[in-house]
């Protein structure tokens, strides 16, 4: 009889056990190492979702995510720009700290051959799984080249410039030079096939999850949409209310929902956490004639390249985990790209570098519900090297305000984007300096429409006056690093050169026939 209760006793608490290690919520619950899936669209605006508002734009697979899983709707870029908003989101630090914003108009990577990227010693989260035993895989855009020191002689290399000058510009220098497609470090197409591009990355993508379903693997797939030129295959052209652009973008969910697919066949749903996020915000000026090339920033201001109103930095972001993380859940507190460097540093078991500053934020107790507030009390925004606004998350109250140092000038003034000159600056005559700064109340406006003032709001110097405090710590906090985008680093370089044949004849299809149209 004893020995029927002793048993009866352990099978509860093993019961017990496991159901504390299973609950959300619980420092426990991730007790092994998930499969972590991080998908980054590129140019994507957060109002071209459904889930996020759009109701004309087909994006059921997105939608799905988030319903079985979180949505942020409060989930900052770092930069308003592809490079150094990459920059910050592979290594949970500003960009500024590791010289990828820029001191010149010039503020991304142009070119294949220059000699500007992400400084060696800088360590993504890449680098932590993988000494945590992950297998790890990129799929799609990169966010630059790693930094290399020339040692050619200038004289061959203007030799080398004037010599191929008119041979470039007759034969194609963007296409033959700079879009190419590449296996690790060996170039398959030169150029990229375009007509084929979006169903080799599925392909690779998909192989990448079938052979490594038995070991932990993080896979980062860094799509090319919804970029101009808005390469889109023929079966989803003219599909869309939307002309091109909706075109591209319903393709986009379409290669989520394979490779969540492709997740599930594998039987690895619960053991993966899934990560839907853009770069930055839609490019309002990305116009042909009438047509409309570039996203929608919903309820937003401004857009892509512009640092400090919200529709350049507010983007989707998504998490799902079966078991692990609540369903269909909306978060509306601060979070960052940023905060992905610790979150899966920590969830693979591995510790961020120690010797630096990480500006991201774990977000588990987030998501799981261990805490109510994000981490995050302020954030900067850049435009370059430029801080045009400060965000102040002030707890105790629940607002969130936020400061503009600096604004773009409109142009047609007043029609929301730079559209006569096709992007808008960071700094110059085409930007308006604020003193005191414009000041919003986020919670209660978020497009940033109700400017407030000392008359209209009571704590208007003390809010200025703790914001400011905060940029002076935060400034104390940045040393002199090498200027990665330098016009000398974003210069084409004919050394640096990917080349897939003979200097300057640069072509080959290794992919051929190997790459077919998923279905």
């Amino acid at each position: 009889m004893q020995q029927q209760t002793f048993y009866w006793i352990t099978v509860a608490i093993k019961l017990v056990l496991c159901l504390f290690l299973w609950l959300p919520g619980s420092q426990a619950s991730v007790s092994f190492k998930p499969n972590i899936v991080l998908i980054l669209a590129d140019d994507l605006g957060i109002g071209d979702i459904g889930c996020y508002g759009n109701d004309t734009i087909r994006t059921p697979n997105i939608d799905r995510l988030a319903k079985e899983g979180i949505k942020l709707t409060q989930h900052i870029a770092a930069a308003p720009l592809c490079t150094p908003s990459r920059a910050a989101f592979l290594t949970g630090r500003y960009p500024i700290r590791s010289g990828m914003d820029s001191t010149s108009e010039f503020r991304v990577i142009q070119w294949n051959a220059g000699s500007g990227g992400l400084p060696p010693n800088e360590t993504t989260f890449a680098k932590i799984l993988q000494k945590q035993g992950y297998i790890t895989g990129l799929i799609g855009k990169l966010a630059g080249l790693v930094s290399v020191s020339w040692k050619i002689m200038i004289c061959f290399a203007w030799f080398d410039l004037l010599f191929f000058m008119s041979w470039f510009s007759m034969y194609g220098f963007t296409r033959f030079w700079d879009c190419i497609m590449m296996r690790n470090h060996e170039i398959t197409e030169q150029p990229m096939v375009l007509e084929r591009t979006a169903s080799t990355l599925l392909k690779e993508a998909v192989f990448f999850i079938e052979r490594n379903k038995h070991r932990p693997f993080l896979l980062f797939v860094s799509l090319l949409h919804v970029h101009t030129p808005l390469i889109t295959t023929e079966r989803f052209l003219g599909k869309s209310r939307h002309g091109l652009y909706g075109d591209n973008v319903e393709e986009m969910d379409w290669m989520v929902g394979r490779i969540l697919e492709a997740i599930s066949t594998e039987d690895l749903k619960n053991s993966t956490l899934i990560y839907f996020a853009s770069d930055h915000g839609g490019f309002l000026e990305a116009q042909e004639g009438k047509a409309q090339m570039g996203g929608w920033n919903g309820i937003y201001k401004g857009g892509k390249a512009m640092g400090g109103w919200e529709g350049g930095i507010r983007v989707p972001g998504i998490f799902r985990w079966p078991g692990m993380l609540p369903t269909d859940i909306v978060i509306d507190e601060p979070t960052s790209l940023m905060d992905i460097f610790p979150t899966v540093a920590h969830l693979a078991g591995g510790t961020v570098p120690q010797d630096r500053i990480i500006d991201g934020r774990d977000l588990m107790p987030l998501l799981q519900g261990r805490v109510q507030h994000s981490e995050h009390e302020f954030m900067f925004h850049y435009c370059g090297v430029h801080l045009h606004a400060v965000r102040w998350h002030q707890k105790d109250s629940g607002a969130i305000w936020k400061a503009h140092y600096v604004t773009p000038k409109f142009s047609p003034e007043g029609a929301g984007a730079c559209y006569r000159i096709g992007i808008c600056p960071c700094f110059g005559e085409g930007v308006t300096h604020h003193d005191p700064p414009l000041l919003f109340d986020l919670s209660q406006d978020p497009s940033e429409a109700n400017l407030l003032s000392p008359g209209t709001e009571p704590l208007f110097d003390t809010i200025i006056s703790r914001i400011e405090r905060a940029v002076e710590g935060h400034r104390r906090t940045l040393t002199p690093v090498p200027q990665q985008l330098s016009l000398y680093n974003i210069m084409w370089k004919p050394w640096l050169q990917p080349c897939c044949g003979t200097f300057p004849f640069c072509w080959c299809d290794k992919e051929g026939d190997s790459t077919h149209d998923s279905k």
